[in-house]
């Protein structure tokens, strides 16, 4: 069992001099982001496949113990029924199997129209796809979180050991603490609420991996009360011998790294597991937000 901690992006410029050292540049962005987590959510992938060159440029800047977390690209999850589009899928996992052993968990995230009465494309959608490959499943159409539909989701997933993406926006729904950060990252805090989706939340297990997107808030004190009610689960699918991947959001991207780091101390102080390499490295500093205005 592992426990893989990290972001959305590395190439943010905000995190010079609190994240990364100051002067790093953006060349080394991955490099840095790498020596202190040790995966990365690939968002890029959902609007363009990134050329031989680029794969190979992203193993050379990592250790082999990080793993590209990759989404299928919005091509084919969201042009219509999946079946459609099971060649395209196919062309794209083998044009990503160079990264090896650097790829981890590929995740299909699914429109808001994609409603459970499509169900019968989702199963040969994911029948067809490559068994070496792990894949984890976001749905967001309401109906797919109704007992019923939920149900038949997970058994489709757990009979094909595949992970049910859960995705957590509590924190940025938390209006208290709005007055707390207005001035700073406020504006970007009411464009992640517009963005995000607001779905229930449950604690889905479906395959020998787990996979959570935490979108937190941009005070850290209002994230606490959801990481308190995630670490013992994460720290229970690691004593279960399962991997457990967890991508850490925040509006502005500033705070990320931090919130995983976080979790981190709070899964260790449960469970023996492996120190991040970040607790090695001189901090170049507390991380301070930035007022917009």
């Amino acid at each position: 069992m592992s426990l893989y901690l990290g972001c959305p992006v590395w190439s943010f410029k905000g995190w010079v001099g609190n994240f990364y050292p100051k002067g790093t540049k953006p060349a080394d962005f991955l490099r840095e982001y790498a020596r202190r987590l040790n995966t990365i959510e690939g968002n890029t992938t959902f609007y363009a496949t990134p050329a031989p060159k680029t794969l190979e440029a992203w193993v050379e800047s990592t250790p082999e113990s990080f793993r590209f977390c990759l989404k299928i690209p919005k091509a084919i999850s969201h042009n219509g029924t999946l079946v459609d589009y099971i060649e395209r899928a196919r062309g794209f996992l083998d044009a990503m199997r160079p990264l090896a052993s650097w790829l981890g968990p590929m995740f299909l995230q699914l429109p808001p129209g994609y409603s459970p009465r499509l169900m019968p494309d989702l199963a040969k959608f994911l029948d067809a796809f490559p068994r070496d490959i792990r894949l984890g499943v976001e749905v967001r159409h309401l109906d797919w979180f109704e007992d019923e539909h939920r149900n038949a989701l997970n058994k489709l997933l757990s009979d094909q050991n595949m992970a049910r993406v859960v995705i957590d926006t509590r924190p940025i729904r938390n209006l208290a603490g709005d007055e707390f950060i207005k001035g700073s990252a406020y504006e970007s805090l009411l464009e992640a609420r517009e963005r995000k989706p607001n779905v229930p939340v449950f604690e889905e297990v479906t395959a020998d991996f787990t996979f959570l997107r935490f979108i937190g808030h941009p005070e850290m004190s209002h994230n606490q009360p959801w990481m308190r009610e995630w670490t013992p689960r994460i720290a229970d699918q690691l004593s279960a011998g399962r991997d457990a991947f967890a991508f850490c959001h925040s509006p502005d991207n500033f705070l990320a790294p931090f919130i995983a780091k976080e979790f981190h101390g709070q899964i260790s102080s449960r469970i023996k597991i492996a120190p991040l390499a970040w607790d090695d490295l001189e901090t170049p500093g507390e991380p301070h937000q930035p007022a917009l205005f």
